[in-house]
């Protein structure tokens, strides 16, 4: 089958002031990132806050303009087109984002906000376009009344509700989710995940889920990709990155999640702070931090390398002689 989305060694460079007279510094946010993701298919992609993975949704949708690489939705690379030439684009490829109180308006009313997509691709008239509305906070489990009120007037919960109305309003394929559910409380969050996953059954979507949490990234996604520092380290299925990790970031990334009436194996813990994306050390970018480090490690950069039998990839330079170890200590 053919990916509904491919992106090719994608760059995502900010170039930063250091101060008057002072040459600019080039802040790395995505730097080289390749992977797909296949029609009705689900890529989580976990991380540390401040290694790329925002960056990296909004290059996707041109929100941000990609320094290099391409980005091919249906085979069409669409990394380099003009505002005009992405309109017909935005139809098919939408964002929910972390905080719905910024990104909803509070001076328009619900209905105002959800039709309004419908308004600018100039589908239908006010009649029809008011009969959408009311399905659509309908799929979302908003009352229509819910369509005269303003955004104020609801939970956070209701508002990323209204913030999914939006973006499913015009029946995209591609759903960015941006941290979509982080800013709400833990009890509203696993009903805004079953939404999600109730909609993206019904529209046959395909969705990029984007989390720090890697628990509720398992939950998501058919696959998961790790990212650290503007890169990916390790890209599976979810079984096999959160059942069998290969990469020691994944491996501390799994340790983090709180477990109940279980005693994981001990595992040297993460130490250290996220290197800044303006000085990305030479070598492997999580060397630092890494309890299995070697020479090599902070000379040479692994390359993301798919293990032949598996198709499981992962960016370390021993990752097989990691796993060995703690099989046997097992």
């Amino acid at each position: 089958m053919n990916p509904l989305l491919k992106v090719e060694d994608l760059t995502l460079h900010f170039p930063q002031s250091q101060g008057f007279l002072q040459p600019k510094r080039l802040l790395r946010a995505v730097d080289g990132v390749s992977f797909s993701i296949q029609p009705g298919e689900t890529l989580g992609l976990v991380g540390e806050s401040g290694c790329g993975k925002s960056s990296l949704g909004k290059a996707l949708l041109n929100l941000h303009r990609p320094t290099s690489g391409r980005v091919l939705f249906r085979g069409e690379n669409i990394a380099g087109l003009s505002d005009r030439e992405k309109r017909p684009l935005r139809r098919k490829m939408q964002i929910i984002f972390q905080d719905p109180s910024e990104s909803l308006n509070s001076r328009h009313t619900v209905g105002t906000i959800i039709e309004e997509p419908l308004i600018i691709h100039r589908l239908g008239d006010h009649r029809s376009r008011q009969a959408r509305v009311n399905e659509l906070l309908d799929m979302v489990g908003l009352p229509a009344s819910a369509a005269d009120k303003y955004p104020h007037e609801f939970s956070g919960g209701q508002r990323q509700r209204i913030g999914i109305a939006r973006a499913i309003a015009l029946k995209p394929e591609l759903l960015v989710c941006d941290e979509a559910v982080s800013a709400l409380d833990v009890s509203v969050q696993a009903q805004i995940l079953n939404l999600l996953l109730d909609i993206q059954q019904e529209l046959s979507l395909s969705m990029l889920f984007i989390s720090h949490d890697i628990s509720v990234v398992q939950h998501m996604s058919d696959r998961i990709a790790v990212m650290y520092l503007g890169r990916l380290l390790e890209v599976a299925g979810a079984s096999s990155v959160t059942g069998k990790p290969r990469h020691p970031y994944t491996r501390a990334l799994m340790d983090s999640v709180p477990k109940i009436g279980s005693s994981p194996v001990e595992r040297a813990p993460l130490s250290g702070d996220l290197p800044s994306p303006m000085a990305i050390p030479t070598g492997c970018r999580f060397a630092a931090r890494c309890p299995h480090r070697t020479e090599l490690c902070t000379r040479e950069e692994p390359a993301l390398i798919a293990d032949p039998n598996t198709a499981h990839q992962t960016a370390c330079h021993h990752w097989r002689e990691i796993i060995a170890t703690t099989a046997s200590a097992v």
